[in-house]
């Protein structure tokens, strides 16, 4: 049996990118040159916003003060989830030296980057989760200054319960900031801020393409598109929970991919039978994307058994996986393309996006088949160093001579003859290329 597919996507998830490429740069071009008060102008235009950039402790102080003491504990308990699994990932990164060869000591050290720039989305939805996933990780990293960004709503500012968030997980500084503009002024260091190492957090595809054009001046954690989730389902999933979590992760956006791959027709049958009423329930902005979403770019694939679920999964590297289906220990040892894995219906996408601890800032349009999520070491450095006595460079210095001259990199070599003729001015080396 050949896959078949029950549900076809009819668009792919891909913007106007020459166009976008065209805006963003222009933006980038304009607050390079002008400085804050060209990031101040595009501010006014684009987020009709006119309070303060960069938000004053008694700002901060007046906004947490808004944020219900039920929620304040609801996010308390997300970062200390998101603290604790990304002080475990630090954890794996060490400090090591080896001698490489008698005298010869090679080492690795890992550093932690001075400035982070976090990107907090909040225009259509206020993502008070991906402050936490942010600027936790990078407080955990040790980043000295960490800057989280945020859209402001007019009038008000940003959302309260993204700054008491922002605060409580280690920002130094809360912009409100939104768009290009945002991620301008962090990259540039405009307002007084330190001119950010990396840049993380989600966005819409203005920040990610203004992400794409920086990297290289600075780091970034990933280029990101729309989210996207697969449900790996076999006949003992239930068809209420998968049709469930496909509709909630379709109200993202309506460019947002949702898969469904299996190998029982009947199941398939009963997902998207149930799926357009699960939508219609919805809020009404949260039900225009997910319908957009949901006959625009969703998916339902039938397969001829789990293998070839697992093979066809790995094939679309789905930022989120989710596993509903027998033998999890399996699909646990197969599965190696996907952001983050959601074994069994107990989880859910919805739990790693807000509060069970792995990173919610995941890669996106397929990249999971050659990266994974933003974890503390995104924004650490893994830097290399070499000592080594004068007779432990000995043998390293004839190979390099060597090597190098059969490379025709002859000052190369140089750098390695006079060491030789210094530290053993009696003895008398064949250094040539050749023989």
């Amino acid at each position: 049996m050949t896959r078949e597919y029950l549900k076809k996507a009819t668009l792919t998830s891909k913007s106007d990118a020459s166009e976008t490429h065209r805006i963003v740069q222009g933006i980038l071009d304009d607050i390079e040159a002008g400085g804050d008060a060209k990031a101040l102008e595009y501010a006014a235009r684009f987020d009709r916003y006119e309070g303060n950039v960069l938000l004053t402790a008694e700002e901060i102080e007046a906004a947490c003060a808004l944020v219900p003491e039920k929620l304040k504990a609801d996010i308390r308990f997300a970062h200390d989830n998101v603290r604790r699994f990304a002080e475990l990932q630090k954890s794996t990164m060490q400090n090591v030296e080896t001698e490489i060869s008698p005298g010869f000591i090679t080492g690795q050290k890992v550093i932690p980057v001075d400035a982070a720039g976090c990107y907090v989305p909040g225009g259509r939805y206020s993502h008070i989760a991906s402050a936490i996933m942010t600027v936790t990780t990078a407080k955990v990293a040790g980043c000295k200054h960490i800057t989280a960004c945020s859209p402001p709503r007019p009038g008000t500012g940003v959302a309260p319960a993204i700054v008491y968030a922002a605060h409580i997980c280690g920002a130094d500084k809360i912009m409100a900031m939104g768009g290009v503009q945002g991620v301008a002024a962090m990259t540039f260091g405009l307002f007084g801020l330190p001119r950010a190492n990396i840049l993380v957090g989600p966005g819409n595809q203005f920040v990610a393409e203004a992400k794409r054009i920086l990297f290289g001046r600075v780091g970034i954690d990933m280029i990101a598109g729309p989210t996207d989730s697969l449900i790996l389902a076999d006949s003992t999933a239930d068809a209420h929970i998968v049709a469930t979590d496909l509709v909630s992760q379709a109200e993202h956006g309506y460019n947002s991919p949702v898969w469904l791959v299996t190998d029982d027709r009947a199941l398939a049958d009963e997902v998207m039978r149930l799926v357009p009423g699960y939508i219609d329930d919805l809020p009404e902005v949260n039900r225009e994307n997910a319908t957009a979403a949901w006959r625009d770019y969703a998916e339902v694939i039938l397969c001829a058994d789990r293998e070839d679920m697992a093979a066809c999964s790995d094939e679309y590297a789905p930022e989120h996986l989710t596993v509903q289906a027998e033998d999890l220990d399996w699909w646990l040892e197969k599965l190696t393309c996907y952001g983050s894995l959601f074994l069994g219906e107990e989880t859910t996408v919805s739990y790693g996006d807000k509060a069970a601890g792995t990173n919610h800032v995941l890669p996106t349009s397929r990249a999971a088949s050659y990266t994974g999520g933003l974890s503390v070491h995104k924004y650490m450095k893994i830097v290399t160093w070499q000592r080594t006595t004068r007779e432990g460079s000995r043998p390293v210095a004839e190979a390099t001579a060597r090597i190098a001259r059969l490379e025709g990199m002859e000052g190369h070599a140089r750098a390695a003859d006079v060491r030789l003729a210094k530290y053993f001015p009696d003895e008398t080396f064949d250094l040539t290329a050749n023989g």
